[in-house]
């Protein structure tokens, strides 16, 4: 745990949330600032900025977490979400993973998607590098 970090204070109960969740791994609360109506961060208690921090065994229950709170919340439709570094949106250097229902147009989750024409040479060339690391 970082001793500065927001997330990592309401992890130990310096700062009251709205907890939904807890285990030894995950902690889950409401968002103060939603985006609509049962808006809710999942959150490794393993401190780390980005993804790439966190060590994988720490991110086993995430997801099954995202998916209580989806059928808690009786969300139909909804957003799953986590930012890695200012430009792509993250606010606070821990990582969390946003579950945010969208009820309607106007409420959740908006988002631009700006595609790119694709080069198929220049793809097969991508495809080959990612796939030579993974």
């Amino acid at each position: 745990m970082a001793a500065a970090c927001i997330f990592c204070k309401i992890v130990k109960g310096d700062i009251p949330s709205f907890k939904l969740f807890e285990s030894e791994k995950v902690f889950a609360f409401l968002d103060i600032n939603p985006l609509s109506r049962g808006h809710a961060l999942v959150i490794p208690k393993f401190h780390g900025a980005k993804l790439t921090d966190i060590p994988d065994d720490q991110l086993s229950e995430i997801l099954p977490v995202v998916k209580k709170l989806v059928k808690a919340t009786g969300a139909e439709n909804y957003n799953v979400l986590q930012n890695n570094g200012r430009i792509a949106h993250q606010e606070v250097d821990h990582v969390h993973f946003h579950m945010i229902p969208k009820p309607n147009a106007e409420e959740g989750l908006s988002i631009g998607w700006p595609q790119q024409k694709t080069d198929m040479d220049k793809l097969k060339e991508l495809f080959a590098e990612i796939k030579s690391k993974m």
